[in-house]
């Protein structure tokens, strides 16, 4: 199966992929500079100047984006404008957001963790459509995901320095059941990622520092794995108007000289025909 690059923005940092069904369009940020990517078929790729760093992004119902920043919740507007919301973690200066997804019923969930993933300071947050917010789970080194099973009664998410994927029962307020241990990963491996659900309620993964995105069914069991022509995949998203298009960010980030000449393309957006499709993804609700 191809991996093709459609968007070689070189990014330092690219996380976040989220499809914006309403624009045909894929959004996606680079965390460790202040940019937002934009691509659509019709278009190709266009790179936004904002006035601080982003470390992922949602869209609104009522239009625009939310998502985290360096220091806290942020809105934006559709002209990219950034609002800050507040930080619900002041005590800890030296964390920052990082991934963010909107489950079935229009809540956002972010994560954070310390910027020099060295404590584990992270904790993962749910904010309802008024805005507020509230800690459901914390004592993370890199919060990655969430995703959400397509009955939206599972969550998933990630502890990448631990190369552990964990679940969580999801109830229809929000409310969560006890964390459990659900994919653990080896040295050779790679370290699990960005995350997706596809149709099939199959769990996708990026692999960073594992060339590579996997599938896995519900039990757990492997079901594929792909391979990406650079050594940091970061996330993954479906897109396109059938929904059966699987986009792959990916970083540059560290990669010495002697590795970005074998992975030019590297920080840039990937994107395969795996077949299966993805769900179309509920905006924020507020």
């Amino acid at each position: 199966m191809t991996m093709e690059c459609v968007a070689d923005v070189g990014a330092i940092l690219g996380e976040g992929p989220v499809w914006v069904a309403r624009e045909q369009t894929l959004y996606w940020v680079d965390i460790r500079s202040p940019r937002v990517f934009r691509w659509s078929e019709a278009e190709g790729a266009r790179t936004i100047a904002v006035s601080q760093h982003v470390c992922s992004i949602l869209p609104r119902a009522g239009g625009g984006f939310i998502g985290g920043g360096y220091d806290g919740f942020i809105a934006m507007d559709p002209d990219f404008g950034i609002t800050d919301l507040g930080n619900p973690e002041p005590e800890h200066p030296g964390n920052r957001f990082n991934d963010a997804k909107i489950d079935r019923a229009g809540r956002l969930w972010a994560g954070t963790m310390d910027r020099a993933e060295r404590q584990a300071s992270g904790s993962l947050y749910r904010m309802q459509p008024d805005l507020a917010w509230e800690r459901v789970d914390s004592g993370y080194r890199v919060t990655n995901g969430p995703a959400f099973s397509r009955d939206g009664r599972v969550m998933y998410h990630t502890d990448s320095a631990l190369q552990t994927v964990y679940a969580f029962d999801l109830a229809p307020d929000g409310s969560v059941g006890e964390r459990r241990v659900h994919l653990t990963f080896r040295e050779g491996d790679g370290y699990p990622d960005g995350m997706t659900v596809d149709a099939e309620d199959c769990l996708w993964i990026a692999f960073w520092d594992g060339w590579c995105v996997r599938r896995f069914a519900p039990s757990g069991e492997l079901l594929a794995e792909i391979a990406v022509p650079v050594q940091r995949p970061t996330s993954v998203a479906f897109g396109g108007a059938a929904m059966d298009e699987l986009f792959v960010t990916s970083a540059a980030r560290d990669l010495t000289p002697e590795e970005l000449k074998r992975q030019p393309r590297a920080g840039g957006l990937f994107r395969a025909h795996p077949g299966v499709t993805g769900i179309v993804e509920l905006p924020f609700a507020g």
